[in-house]
């Protein structure tokens, strides 16, 4: 099949197993699909347009929302078939950020996303990145304004992909940081590996006060309650409100700050590693 348009809506239906409505809806909504007129006047549809819905429904079946996995569908057209080092595309996201160019930066992101999948995309590029940023910081190669900047660039592009992560028939988890921790972006990777694998998210963010942690879990009974620190000090200071938590629900001490001995102590799983590490070893509630 070539590439000009030879297949009707009904056959494209087929083919990729999406109905013929849904499939205009995409096209209307997303412009994944771009077929030519017959002389009739009929949509005849691509081998592209074909590849671009398959992408996106691989895209979609790793927890991705439509609208993103349409977008990443349609930004790998042209992309070689060559393997694509996790390596290259962090140093084209490095780059840009590092230049504070937001378009550039956001062009890195959407060829990292068509490019590899969701773990590497999370793990290999934007948490090494932040790793590499957080040192160089450290070691005074890198200003507060780029690290800022990077930090929001990428939260927004997260947090892009975690749209409707509370939907859909899986168990919940609740993540939430700590009192006083301010640091998200590890705890929202941690979500969108926890979503990739058929759980849906409540994400309560930066500086959740405890009690509000309590109330939340009586209210919807999650069948998980992470809470994380990048000191184990934020989490002391808590300790027996945490102990309360503990015996309430499922609770698990994901970050730097959460020690094997605090969560022993209240009755607390400790999570330990990366986050797609950390999503990939917890146990579904039985």
């Amino acid at each position: 099949m070539s590439e000009e348009g030879t297949l009707r809506i009904g056959e494209l239906s087929r083919r990729v197993g999406v109905s013929p409505e849904v499939l205009r809806a995409w096209e209307r909504r997303y412009g994944v699909l771009r077929p030519t007129r017959s002389e009739g006047g009929f949509r005849l549809y691509s081998a592209g347009d074909e590849e671009r819905v398959r992408r996106m429904l691989a895209l979609q079946q790793e927890g991705l929302s439509p609208s993103v996995a349409a977008r990443a569908a349609a930004a790998a057209d042209g992309a070689a078939p060559a393997a694509v080092s996790a390596e290259g595309l962090r140093r084209a996201l490095a780059d840009a950020l590092d230049r504070f160019d937001e378009a550039a930066a956001n062009r890195a992101f959407d060829h990292a996303l068509a490019a590899v999948t969701l773990d590497t995309l999370l793990q290999d590029v934007l948490l090494e990145y932040l790793a590499d940023l957080g040192d160089r910081w450290s070691a005074g190669l890198a200003s507060v304004a780029q690290e800022h900047f990077a930090s929001n660039v990428i939260r927004g592009r997260l947090l892009g992909l975690a749209r409707d992560w509370g939907q859909g028939g899986g168990p919940l988890a609740v993540l939430a940081c700590a009192p006083g921790e301010l640091h998200d972006l590890g705890l929202i990777c941690f979500g969108l590996a926890l979503r990739a694998r058929a759980w849906r998210v409540a994400f309560l963010g930066a500086d959740t006060p405890v009690d509000t942690l309590l109330r939340t879990a009586d209210g919807l009974r999650p069948g998980l309650v992470v809470v994380t620190a990048t000191t184990p000090e934020r989490l002391s200071r808590v300790r027996s409100e945490l102990g309360e938590l503990a015996g309430a629900t499922r609770l698990a001490l994901a970050g730097a700050g959460a020690t094997e001995r605090l969560a022993a102590a209240i009755g607390a799983e400790l999570l330990d590693g990366d986050p797609v590490n950390q999503a990939a070893q917890i146990l579904r509630p039985r």
